[in-house]
């Protein structure tokens, strides 16, 4: 139990780290364009994302597949960049396109636990039991996105419903923040990455 809770600890704090910020923004833009009462939504959405990198981390911690990290680290901002493009493209279009969110979600999962993969395999080391620790870690990053969730969704409450900010400006601004800052690092990870 001792290994759960280490490990539990470590899979939400890494998540929240902000020196590792591109996993906090992923998640705040899979989120920002929904209000708190569509947390239905949010939660198929963030529970996608945690299916495809669940996949990936344990597959490539296991030693299953092999990845060139410096292209994850180039590709985890672009898939940033695509979801905040979605945000701001999908104007009028948000329910028709929620399961089309829901595949991208998955497949940019997919990726995303390509990056957690590598912090994970330092920590683990030359350790025998990684599937309980492996477990453990998934089970903290859950933890850490649904603190990211609840923060994001509070925030757009009080925008929209106290301050009477329109949905769709406090969604165009935290997508396009996020996209710019997402560009940016896409950019400066480039030329590492091919």
């Amino acid at each position: 139990m001792q290994d759960f809770s280490l490990y539990f600890e470590l899979g939400w704090k890494h998540i929240l780290d902000w020196r590792g910020y591109d996993h906090i923004l992923f998640v705040m833009v899979l989120c920002g364009s929904y209000s708190l009462v569509e947390w239905k939504k949010v939660l198929i959405l963030v529970t996608a994302f945690t299916v495809g990198h669940s996949i990936t981390l344990a597959l490539s911690v296991l030693d299953f597949i092999q990845v060139n990290m410096a292209l994850v680290e180039f590709l985890i901002p672009v898939t940033i960049v695509i979801t905040a493009a979605a945000n701001i493209l999908s104007k009028n279009a948000v329910s028709k396109a929620v399961n089309l969110k829901y595949l991208l979600a998955l497949f940019f999962g997919l990726i995303h636990g390509m990056g957690f993969s590598n912090y994970l395999k330092t920590l683990l080391g030359t350790s025998n039991s990684i599937i309980g620790e492996l477990f453990a870690f998934n089970i903290g990053l859950e933890f850490g996105q649904l603190l990211i969730v609840a923060g994001t969704l509070a925030l757009s409450a009080i925008l929209i419903g106290l301050l009477k900010v329109k949905k769709w400006d406090w969604n165009f601004f935290l997508s396009s923040a996020i996209f710019g800052i997402s560009l940016v690092m896409a950019l400066e990870r480039l030329p590492d990455a091919f």
